[in-house]
């Protein structure tokens, strides 16, 4: 049995807007149906999105799945299934070397592009670690800073980022695109030289997360009350509404103390692997 793993994500990271991804410790497993399908998974229908990405990627047949990461949280259900769907194909046309290479998670990641339409998501999942993007250029941030990352689940609310994005203003003022263009950059910067102190202010936002935490006031507090309790920076995930949090690993017990009821909370940490296929 082969099976493909990809890591869950958070988009955004505050103030990079469809442009920054961090690769997350929750994963989405997927294989191709064979003789050796899993006990525990579930046969994929037409309409699920690594059916549709396995599909335009050339696959054939059916896949199995084992959904570990929470759909309509934020943190890159499909993003993940797209790019495990994607690399399915090409480990079925290409063979396991090429779809455990840099090239075939290239095309993964691209088939799911193009059927996200935005990359930040994608391409956590495929390459992993923290992710710049702009289009189909991706590069993994040298990252020296190695958080924990806390997150906090809503249990009875899901966002639809497609529905989310109409809520956002199409025009942007000279004020507020300097104010992320330079949080974006601070935070890339406080990853790659391992500067923590900056993770507060570079995880601000003025075009997409007030906005957002409007509509989820149990995640807005969720985000105080992780920054109270010692965080380091912490943003709304994707569209929400997950919050997440990155966080000292010595921190990690006060800041699930300090989160609200009617969530759930995992310690995760920033998956360096991307998509495998073992």
């Amino acid at each position: 049995m082969t099976t493909i793993r990809v890591p869950a994500s958070s988009a955004n990271i505050g103030a990079g807007f469809d442009a920054l991804g961090m690769a997350l410790s929750i994963h989405f497993d997927c294989g191709i149906c064979d003789d050796d399908t899993p006990k525990d998974a579930r046969i994929c229908d037409e309409r699920h999105p690594a059916t549709v990405a396995f599909q335009a990627a050339g696959g054939t047949g059916k896949l199995w799945v084992r959904d570990g990461i929470p759909m309509g949280r934020g943190l890159g259900f499909s993003g993940a299934a797209r790019v495990g769907g994607a690399l399915a194909a090409v480990l079925q046309r290409d063979g396991i070397d090429v779809a455990r290479s840099d090239a075939g998670r290239r095309r993964a990641f691209e088939v799911a592009l193009d059927l996200e339409g935005h990359p930040d998501n994608a391409a956590a999942s495929a390459f992993g670690g923290v992710v710049a993007c702009a289009g189909r250029d991706v590069v993994v941030v040298p990252a020296a800073l190695k958080p924990s990352i806390v997150v906090w689940i809503p249990t009875s609310t899901t966002t639809s980022t497609k529905e989310s994005r109409t809520k956002l203003s199409p025009t942007v003022s000279l004020d507020d695109a300097v104010f992320n263009l330079s949080r974006a950059a601070l935070l890339v910067a406080a990853f790659a030289a391992g500067d923590h102190t900056v993770l507060r202010e570079a995880t601000r936002d003025r075009l997409h997360q007030d906005v957002r935490l409007a509509l989820v006031p149990d995640t807005r507090a969720a985000l105080h009350a992780a920054l109270d309790a010692g965080a380091w920076g912490a943003w709304l995930s994707g569209s929400g509404p997950t919050m997440a949090c990155a966080c000292a690993p010595a921190d990690v017990s006060r800041i699930q103390a300090a989160m609200p009821a009617g969530g759930d909370v995992r310690v995760t940490s920033i998956d360096d692997l991307g998509a495998t296929v073992g």
